[in-house]
């Protein structure tokens, strides 16, 4: 397993950015973080800049397509494969622009195998997830583009630790059996824990970066994603419960990085957020769960990165900008203030 790099006081973003400006969505994501930049991506741009379409473009000698039901497998790239290579070159060509002599972490993001199998149709209609072997072939095809896509990156900034966050919001229903049909009638059978774990498993191993699994979906299993090898995990603080206390806390003493959404991910007026008008308040129930942990107060700061709870494509430009600083002094403010 890659290291993940060592950080005091960080924060970054979850990956997603209002409008379809990829010269100033590069120029926030970089110039909002001292220590975790980012790639963003731009789902307003249409499909191949959304998360699955993005991500879809990274399969190797897989393709995938838009339908009137959403994405599904197709024989052939098409106009979509087109487009999401297409915007993916025209956002590293931007990050390329504003990392110049960059040297440090730098975060990219990709959907993880289970939640593209819980998204993408198979060519008869049904969702990829039915197939069990059409999961390893995601994941199989998934783990290579990732290969392709993190050298171009590093050849576009040489001085860059990249970080790989897998985004799988889908993960915790795939495991609960929750993930509906094609149809939306019936519900598709749990995968199997052992399955899933294994599955990320291979991936992560499969990869020379560290890897971090967001999902901003209650129940992220935490036991399962540490086990099967990832760097870091990414949540919404706000989902956690006080019964996943022993769950985070075997996952900070195992070393895994923590990150921490507690910013809103859309505008919220100043008198009703704290992460909005006070960004160390916002942290407080960090410090709060730190403490009833037991851990030291110092590696506070080490350990925890602070983020927004999801992706900002959903907020105004002006609030996107604002919840990225916003985060970045909170996470400042657990080094500054850790008790």
């Amino acid at each position: 397993m890659a290291e993940f790099p060592d950080l005091i006081g960080a924060a970054t973003g979850v990956g997603s950015l209002p409008g379809t400006d990829a010269r100033e969505a590069a120029r926030t994501a970089t110039g909002a973080f001292e220590h975790l930049p980012f790639l963003p991506e731009l789902p307003a741009r249409g499909p191949g800049a959304d998360m699955i379409g993005r991500s879809a473009g990274l399969l190797v000698e897989l393709f995938a397509q838009t339908e009137p039901s959403g994405w599904r497998f197709a024989d052939r790239p098409g106009r979509d494969t087109r487009r999401a290579h297409s915007w993916l070159g025209e956002d590293l060509d931007a990050l390329e622009e504003f990392t110049q002599d960059y040297r440090g972490a730098l975060k990219v993001q990709a959907v993880g195998p289970w939640t593209l199998a819980a998204t993408i149709e198979l060519k008869h209609g049904e969702k990829a997830l039915a197939d069990p072997g059409a999961c390893r072939d995601i994941a199989g095809s998934l783990t290579e583009g990732l290969r392709r896509h993190l050298a171009e990156v590093r050849k576009r900034v040489p001085g860059a630790h990249l970080v790989l966050q897998l985004d799988e919001p889908s993960l915790p229903a795939v495991l609960a059996g929750r993930v509906k049909t094609a149809s939306g009638f019936q519900r598709l059978r749990p995968v199997d824990r052992q399955v899933a774990e294994e599955v990320l498993r291979e991936l992560v191993r499969g990869l020379d970066a560290p890897v971090v699994v967001h999902s901003c979906a209650p129940d992220v299993p935490i036991p399962l994603l540490r086990r099967a090898g990832v760097a870091g995990v990414s949540l919404d603080f706000s989902l956690l419960t006080e019964r996943q206390d022993d769950d985070l806390g075997e996952a900070v003493e195992a070393g895994t990085a923590i990150f921490a959404g507690v910013v809103p991910a859309t505008d919220q007026p100043a008198s009703q957020s704290k992460a909005v008008s006070d960004p160390a308040g916002s942290v407080q129930g960090i410090r709060t769960l730190w403490r009833r942990l037991g851990f030291a107060p110092e590696l506070l700061g080490r350990r925890v990165l602070v983020t927004p709870t999801c992706g900002l494509a959903g907020a105004s430009p002006e609030y996107a900008r604002r919840a990225l600083s916003l985060a970045a002094r909170a996470a400042r403010s657990l080094v500054d203030n850790p008790e």
